[in-house]
């Protein structure tokens, strides 16, 4: 196995399918000679040539809809949009056009897409780069929403998204681009979509999350066992739409109580749907209320002040106090 950053196992994944299926494109903003704005996609354009990684114009809706035109003559899109924030360009073509298409044509046409979408908050970059937008596609019929928090998972998650026939959302988190290294495999495998991973076993509270959470929910438990000798259950949630339910209510029959730590602003997001699915399914098993830490419901804020916005491994602390102690 080689040592890979998360970057880097991103780009193993585009590399390992542009050359196993040649219907696989990849295009975007900046993507083929510069290698991308986070240079993921470096090199590539040298190694499959011009016709297959390409660059775009700056107009993430032609993008999208480019891709969405693609999917049905048969070809396979990994679309890259620069930033989060440029989503909102995009939206008619991603959750009407591509996520909708297979219903609209009565399953004669798919749109195999793939959008990657850097985001996420720790790196202080400018307005309109950081948000954590996943909810808006998380409510959309027809997409899958991925967002891995390791490079191992990255790489497969990334080969299972774009051999997918549905549209897949798949986030990158930036603050984990470049944070650490891990083992990934050379060569093709996959990380199958809708499937969470218990990253750390316990016995005493359940912590979902998902991105660059996982990781400061797995210090805040670490610190929690060292002075109270509490066990947390870590889940990395890996894929929000489809959502590992059976895996989390597992868990939750074993611990009886449930904390959800996402990044993203408090109202309507994932963890808003994650506990309205526990309280359908295992409300009985539940000892205290779930617990939600998050972003404050305001506008992401500007970078001199985004370490106090961002949840941390004391606030989750106090979180999981919180549930332990009800």
């Amino acid at each position: 196995m080689a040592q890979m950053t998360m970057l880097q196992a991103i780009k193993d994944a585009m590399r390992v399918e542009l050359a196993r299926d040649q219907d696989v494109l990849l295009f975007g903003e900046d993507v083929g000679k510069v290698g991308g704005v986070f240079r993921v996609t470096e090199g590539l354009q040298s190694e499959f040539g011009e016709e297959r990684v390409f660059d775009t114009p700056l107009a993430e809706s032609a993008i999208s809809g480019l891709a969405v035109g693609l999917g049905i003559q048969g070809f396979r899109s990994i679309v890259e949009i620069q930033f989060v924030g440029f989503i909102y360009e995009a939206l008619d073509q991603m959750c009407v056009q591509a996520a909708r298409l297979r219903y609209r044509s009565g399953g004669k046409y798919n749109a195999p897409i793939t959008f990657r979408i850097p985001f996420g908050g720790g790196v202080k970059a400018a307005e309109l780069h950081t948000d954590s937008l996943e909810g808006i596609f998380i409510q959309t019929p027809g997409l899958k929403v991925v967002i891995p928090s390791n490079p191992y998972d990255a790489k497969g998650l990334l080969i299972s998204a774009i051999r997918d026939n549905d549209p897949v959302i798949f986030m990158e988190h930036l603050n984990l681009y470049r944070s650490f290294r891990a083992e990934v495999p050379e060569g093709e495998y996959t990380v199958p979509i809708g499937e969470a991973n218990i990253v750390r076993e316990g016995s005493d509270v359940t912590l979902l999350t998902y991105g660059a959470m996982v990781h400061t929910s797995l210090k805040a438990a670490e610190e929690l066992e060292k002075t109270k000798g509490i066990k947390t259950e870590v889940i990395d949630l890996r894929t929000l739409m489809p959502l590992d339910i059976e895996t989390i209510l597992t868990s939750i029959k074993k611990t009886n109580r449930v904390i959800i730590v996402q990044e993203a602003q408090k109202s309507a997001g994932a963890a808003a749907e994650i506990i309205a699915q526990i309280n359908e399914n295992a409300i009985l098993y539940l000892e205290a209320p779930v617990v939600r830490v998050t972003g404050p419901d305001t506008v992401y804020p500007f970078a001199q002040i985004e370490d106090e916005w961002l949840p941390n491994p004391q606030r989750i602390i106090e979180g999981l106090n919180k549930v332990l102690e009800f």
